[in-house]
Order: C-alpha cells, then sequence, then structure tokens
C-alpha cells in the first residue's frame, strides 16, 4: 500500500503540476507527498521530478514511468472496483465537462436529476467551450458539440442535429422572408463571432455558398439567440436550440428546404479495460437524456474508439 501511494502522489504532483496539489487530493501535507515522491525514486534508483521555484518538470525517466504508474493505477482502481461492484452503489466524485449553452440549456437539469437518481455519487459540471482533454484535467466524462474527435479517446455519439434558419415573428413581418438563399444578401444576418462571412447551405438543389456580411457578431450562443427572439436578424441555429422555441411559436423558420452543416454530439472519455460503475451509470444516463433532445436528425449510433 506504501508504493501504492507513493505512485499515487507522484502521478497526482505531474497531473495537477504541483506538490501542494497532489497533497490536497491525497489529504494529506506537501512534506508528506515530498517524501514519497523522494522514496520512490530512492527505491528506483533515478530521478524522476525536477523542482524548482517555477514548478515542477519530468525527467527523461519521469516521462517514461509517468503514464506506467498511471495505468499501475488504473488497474489498481478497476480491480478494487471490481471486486466491489456487486455490493456496492455508485459511489465518489464524478467531473464532467460540457460547452457552456448546451450546460446552461439542458445539462444542468440533466446532473441534478443525476444526483437525485444516485445520491452515493458528487458531481462537478465544468462548463467551457474550448475542448477540454479529459485525460490532462481529470475529467470523467466530456460532451462535445462538433469539432473533431481525439484518436485517443473513446467517442460514443448521441446523435445529429441539424442546423436551421431561423427568425422572429416580428422580423419576418417587418422585413419578409427571404425566398431563395441569395435574398438572405439583403437581410440582417446575425453569426456567432467565429468564423468568417458567408453561410452554407444545402437544399434541393445542393449546397450552396451565400456570401452574406454581418454587422452584428457575438461569441456566446446564448446571446446569439437572445438577439435572434428580440427581432434582430436571422440566424443559423441547431435545432437543438430552437426546436421548442418554434414549436411554440417565438421563432419561425426562413427557407424551410435549406439547412446548415449539421451539429453531431459525442461523449468522450478515456478507454479503460474496466470503466468505475459511477462512470457506467452517468454514460449510459447521459446517453439517454441527450439523444432524447428535441430535433436530431437520426438515433445515436454505438460508441466508436
Amino acid at each position: 500500500m506504501d508504493t501504492l501511494r507513493a505512485l499515487s502522489a507522484f502521478v497526482l504532483s505531474v497531473d495537477l503540476g504541483s506538490l501542494s496539489g497532489a497533497a490536497r487530493a491525497l489529504d494529506t501535507t506537501q512534506p508528506t507527498v515530498s517524501k514519497l515522491v523522494a522514496g520512490l525514486e530512492r527505491s528506483l534508483g533515478v530521478r524522476l521530478l525536477r523542482r524548482a521555484a517555477t514548478g515542477l518538470s519530468l525527467t527523461h525517466e519521469g516521462q517514461r514511468f509517468h503514464e506506467r504508474a498511471r495505468r499501475v493505477l488504473e488497474d489498481y482502481g478497476d480491480a478494487v472496483a471490481d471486486a466491489r461492484e456487486q455490493v456496492q452503489q455508485p459511489q465518489g466524485l464524478l467531473r464532467v465537462s460540457a460547452p457552456v449553452t448546451m450546460g446552461q440549456r439542458y445539462l444542468n437539469a440533466m446532473a441534478v436529476e443525476f444526483l437525485r437518481l444516485h445520491p452515493g455519487i458528487q458531481l462537478e459540471l465544468v462548463l467551457d467551450d474550448r475542448f477540454v482533454d479529459p485525460r490532462e484535467e481529470r475529467i470523467d466524462v466530456s460532451l462535445r458539440v462538433g469539432g473533431a474527435l481525439p484518436p485517443d479517446l473513446v467517442a460514443r455519439h448521441l446523435g445529429t442535429w441539424p442546423r436551421v434558419l431561423v427568425a422572429s415573428p416580428g422580423y419576418v413581418a417587418l422585413r419578409g422572408k427571404p425566398r431563395k438563399p441569395q435574398d438572405l444578401v439583403a437581410h440582417d444576418y446575425l453569426r456567432y463571432a467565429a468564423g468568417d462571412d458567408g453561410v452554407l447551405l444545402t437544399g434541393p438543389d445542393g449546397p450552396v455558398a451565400v456570401p452574406v456580411r454581418s454587422r452584428y457578431r457575438v461569441n456566446n450562443a446564448v446571446a446569439l439567440l437572445d438577439s435572434v427572439l428580440a427581432g434582430a436578424g436571422i440566424s443559423l441555429q441547431p435545432t437543438w436550440m430552437v426546436a421548442d422555441l418554434l414549436a411554440e411559436g417565438r421563432l419561425v423558420r426562413v427557407l424551410g428546404r435549406h439547412t446548415g452543416p449539421a451539429q453531431d454530439v459525442h461523449l468522450l472519455y478515456a478507454p479503460r479495460r474496466h470503466q468505475p460503475l459511477r462512470v457506467r451509470v452517468l454514460v449510459d444516463f447521459l446517453a439517454q437524456r441527450v439523444a432524447g433532445l428535441p430535433g436530431a436528425a437520426r438515433k445515436p449510433a454505438a460508441p466508436v474508439g
């Protein structure tokens, strides 16, 4: 057990970037962690860490040893989880990351429901629009909307949501509806701040690129949608964002035979032979709930990766 504790101290010191961070994670003191790592280095006969005022860095030997030590700890955790699983309910801390907008609009309510179903679990929901690597940031499950999929992670596909052009009834009453894609050039087109001018649509005659220019851009999807609802213009929105608003009549579709590039939604997590029970129940729960969001184009596929 002393060896496992020393391995944990070393791996956590590297992953969290400091001995003090590892001490907090292990609920001990920094001198204790330092002694554990020093004892591990003595037993191996090699130096694993360089300690400096600016922080920690791995030696060449430490780099090679770090990944193997992490796998040893994961294997031990898997073995313990497997032995206890038949007599235990899911328990422990789960860290989940998701994009800000989907997190605010749906994931927060799902998290509250999940905690109600599993009283032995603590959950931390991290909302961030940047890509969060589950391995590097100690995230158990990451919800990914669009973007490239890392080849070293398991990616469970939950569904595909088209993007559709929408406007408020007030905007349409004042400015009219475009009848063909090229008519968008004469309208106020609202867009997310990232990306170039123009919009790519697919319709009955195939893809068409429209050189729209936007007077207003915003880097927050909720703010963008609020602007559309306020009558500021036309915007391309994923159906998971607007299906309920269309059904309520608060938004209307324009160019209803055309759609923009679809959004695929995946759950990402690190590949392991035996996922802890708490991770498995969370993945199954989110897969069911997210796949049921409005406006999906088709049912989710099986996990890949």
